[in-house]
């Protein structure tokens, strides 16, 4: 009986460690591409140091994507895990104008992409990341214990998105495949519960 607040805690991890490698792989394309090239080193290190400027472009979004999803991930199964196991309230609660925070939360991270691209500074990553960790609370703190099985499976379908990001940025093609697999499944499974259950 304790089995779907097991399985929110595991995809909680899965999405700190989305944020945590996407972090480390925003410092070392910094690292890379900076002054102090000549000491970074690693597998990462010597993936970035030969690609051209518009594959980091590109590199910079995936990192910056796994971040977002990971970052939701984690705080959305940590609320699951919390009302799945009785230490928070079962009840739908939102903030006052609950939609329209997660709408100006996403809108923000939005901005914070394209400031991203233009600076590749650290300070519009982290204000994406502390949007993404509030939209994810928010998100499952207004969906009501009934319905967690389905957010269960929703949020198992994110940790796969995630996943796959990061094998995006890794060049990982494990993580790709495996995250494309885990992510769309659970998208299916999702699209069937809701069905299942009106």
């Amino acid at each position: 009986t304790s089995m779907p607040q097991l399985v929110a805690g595991f995809h909680s991890l899965v999405g700190l460690a989305a944020v945590f490698v996407g972090y480390n792989a925003h410092f070392t394309m910094k690292a890379v591409t900076g002054p102090d090239a000549a000491e970074a080193h690693g597998a990462f290190a010597e993936l970035v140091a030969h690609k051209a400027p518009v594959e980091l472009s590109i590199l910079s979004v995936e990192l910056f994507l796994g971040v977002f999803i990971g970052a939701i991930t984690f705080t959305g199964s940590v609320i699951a895990y919390g009302k799945l196991a009785g230490k928070v309230s079962s009840a739908a609660k939102k903030l006052p104008g609950g939609h329209i925070l997660n709408a100006a939360a996403a809108a923000i991270s939005l901005l914070c992409l394209f400031w991203y691209m233009g600076t590749g500074g650290f300070f519009p990553l982290f204000l994406m990341t502390l949007c993404a960790l509030f939209i994810g609370y928010h998100l499952i703190m207004g969906i009501g214990g009934a319905d967690m099985p389905v957010v269960v499976s929703m949020l198992n379908s994110y940790s796969g998105w995630a996943a796959a990001a990061i094998g995006f940025s890794l060049g990982n093609d494990l993580l790709i495949v495996v995250g494309a697999l885990v992510g769309s499944s659970g998208a299916i499974l999702s699209y069937i519960m809701c069905k299942a259950m009106n």
